[in-house]
């Protein structure tokens, strides 16, 4: 996404500053990025937990059923449906609309998004123990927290990576398509492992890319503003994708 951006401006340089100025201003523009994507997760996990709490919300989204063990989905309303979708048109938009965009409207879509998300997983909780959930996420932090340290100070190119996990990915989405008809036990098992591994990949590349894009644009005005929230909207979605397919192995379901 931030690709596309990027090339529309690859004639913009930042102003010769000194070598201080540079590795200061680097940190201030990843910081701002890592604040927003941090923010967004933490939105999401409220948004989340809130839905699976208040039965009011529940009931918007979901058709509740009781069962020994609690309440459980049957099923998935009409707005349900939408609240599941919606977040996909938000990344369409931003995407493709940033140009247009001020800073304070990809802002305020960037929290927009991140509060559909957390509506829409708040499914997971009807589905697997707290417990395994909050484990799943402390390990899915720490490795981000590995893999996007080791794309900023890494001195290899990974560009060539970044093109061959992009193309996992298609081949992922396609996998998991064939497999809602298929229904294969093994094939979920290979699609949640190559999950793992292309995500946890994509989060040193956009982590390199991203501080690279800074020598670009620099770390001020309008354009680096924007480019720092669509920079936190890569971070999260590879985080989000990483958990949940650490999910798939690590959560335990609810009895």
């Amino acid at each position: 996404m931030v690709e596309r951006f990027e090339r529309q401006h690859a004639t913009m340089h930042a102003p010769a500053r000194t070598t201080a100025e540079i590795d200061a201003g680097l940190r201030s523009f990843m910081l701002r990025i890592y604040n927003y994507m941090t923010g967004g997760v933490l939105l999401t996990g409220i948004m989340a937990m809130l839905t699976y709490r208040v039965s009011a919300l529940q009931d918007l989204l979901y058709n509740i059923v009781m069962t020994p063990n609690g309440p459980a989905i049957a099923g998935m309303t009409g707005l349900g449906w939408i609240v599941t979708f919606a977040p996909l048109g938000f990344v369409l938009v931003m995407s493709f609309g940033i140009n247009k965009l001020s800073a304070r409207a990809a802002q305020g879509l960037f929290w927009a998004f991140s509060a559909l998300m957390g509506l829409s997983l708040s499914s997971i909780f009807f589905t697997y123990t707290g417990v395994s959930i909050a484990r799943t996420f402390f390990v899915t932090a720490a490795t981000f927290g590995a893999l996007s340290l080791y794309g900023y100070t890494t001195k290899r190119d990974l560009t060539a990576m970044g093109k061959f996990l992009f193309m996992g990915l298609i081949g992922l989405l396609i996998a998991m398509v064939v497999n809602i008809f298929m229904g294969s036990s093994m094939m979920d098992f290979v699609i949640s492992a190559a999950g793992v591994l292309i995500f946890a990949g994509l989060t040193a590349y956009d982590t390199q890319r991203l501080k690279n894009l800074y020598f670009q644009i620099g770390g001020q005005g309008e354009l680096a503003s924007k480019m720092a929230i669509m920079g936190a909207l890569n971070l999260y979605l590879d985080f989000i994708n990483l958990f949940m397919f650490l999910l798939r192995f690590m959560g335990a379901a609810r009895d």
